[in-house]
């Protein structure tokens, strides 16, 4: 079996799909839990925008830095990440990735901004969840169980 890797730095990317905007949401904790808080930054979005979401995952305790997107990407059917907003319900995100299994990964996936307002955004990753749960194939975490790899929530503003 696959060792954990640190998770250290988790970046997403936001780029509108008519590339009309793009944002950034970063959470780094360098020295891991416990030590120093983490650092947690978030650039608003455009309302009535559809986004195109990318993921990085990082462990930067190492000398060189360490770019763990692809190894969660080749090990897809072991892992899954989680988006639970609490923007508006129509904000809604979809998965645009799957594993081998056709499946969702949630690298890659796309969100619709709808009316301008605060609130916040959940990523999870789940280590080998359950993916033919019921729910966990639109996005649930309820049923996935498996274990928690990283969560970091971003306060979103959407103006």
């Amino acid at each position: 079996p696959n060792q954990e890797e640190l998770i250290t730095t988790l970046i997403v990317d936001l780029i509108a799909h008519d590339n009309s905007d793009t944002a950034q949401f970063v959470f780094s904790d360098i020295d891991g839990p416990g030590g120093n808080a983490p650092i947690v930054l978030s650039e608003p979005l455009k309302k009535n925008t559809f986004y195109l979401i990318n993921l990085t995952l990082l462990n930067e305790q190492v000398n060189l830095i360490y770019d763990l997107t692809p190894e969660i990407k080749a090990e897809g059917e072991e892992h899954q990440f989680f988006y639970e907003n609490s923007i508006h319900p129509n904000a809604a995100i979809t998965y645009m990735d799957g594993d081998i299994y056709g499946n969702p990964i949630g690298i890659l996936v796309s969100l619709k901004t709808d009316v301008a307002q605060s609130g916040s955004l959940k990523i999870t990753l789940r280590h080998m969840p359950n993916k033919f749960a019921p729910g966990v194939k639109s996005g649930d975490i309820t049923n996935a169980g498996g274990e928690t790899d990283i969560e970091v929530t971003f306060d979103v503003d959407i103006l």
